[in-house]
């Protein structure tokens, strides 16, 4: 099992329940990096598509390259009033673009998948000279007691470890895959979610037990719980830090 086939049971709950990324990725790449609505993007292992509308909706070109046919076809319909997109079947290694077609490599919450050296080769194939990349995740605010016990919940349930291994998640191989010169910013995000979009968020987590499988219904049960202790009005509030790198190559 790996990166490429473990998301595509998930697709339903990414759709549903993973968040979008707030306005002010684009607005920093736009008034420090020169963003431009002409610029053409490759949004690297894309999934249902939640980064690429954010550029979609500034007008840009945008090439979703994914690997999993599910996600492919789930960013179709996402997308589905944006003819500026197009799904391609590739990887952060091999995209399936021309060289020198692109102006700009996005990735959300999918980079410390990608294999390194493998990925630095293609962006730098497919980027034209001064390419710009930025790579973003949501993160969740470890400060927080929702969170926190959202994250016991995972770390309790959770499948081995050894099952999925991330290529590339420390810091330094995050700053050389974005390219020379990284710059590093952190943007305040956040969730208002029913049961049902909760359940969904954390189902959307590649560990996490399935409907059907053991100790799934033991996760649904401590989730319940979190969620009573918690809800206002029938809404629970889930913060993040998005953090947003950019460097360039060439």
């Amino acid at each position: 099992m790996d990166a490429k086939s473990v998301f595509g049971p998930r697709v339903a709950y990414y759709v549903q329940a993973r968040p979008d990324y707030p306005t002010a990725v684009l607005t920093c790449l736009r008034d420090e990096h020169t963003l431009t609505p002409t610029a053409v993007i490759a949004d690297v292992g894309s999934g249902t598509g939640k980064l690429a509308r954010l550029f979609l909706q500034h007008g840009n070109v945008v090439f979703g390259v994914e690997p999993n046919e599910e996600m492919r076809a789930a960013s179709e319909t996402y997308l589905r009033d944006f003819p500026r997109f197009t799904a391609v079947a590739g990887t952060a290694e091999a995209t399936n673009l021309p060289a020198a077609s692109v102006d700009v490599v996005t990735a959300g919450q999918a980079a410390h998948w990608f294999d390194l050296e493998g990925a630095q080769n293609e962006f730098c194939r497919i980027l034209r000279p001064g390419g710009l990349v930025a790579l973003v995740w949501n993160d969740r605010r470890d400060d927080d007691p929702l969170i926190q016990g959202f994250d016991h919940l995972v770390h309790t349930y959770r499948r081995p470890s050894a099952e999925l291994r991330r290529a590339n998640a420390a810091p330094t191989d995050i700053a050389a895959l974005a390219g020379s010169q990284t710059v590093h910013y952190t943007f305040p995000h956040a969730q208002e979610l029913d049961f049902a979009g909760l359940m969904a968020r954390i189902l959307s987590i590649s560990f996490m037990p399935l409907p059907g499988e053991p100790q799934h219904e033991a996760l649904l049960a401590g989730l319940r719980e979190l969620f009573v202790a918690h809800e206002v009005n029938g809404r629970v509030h889930l913060p993040y830090n998005t953090e947003l790198y950019v460097g360039r190559y060439g």
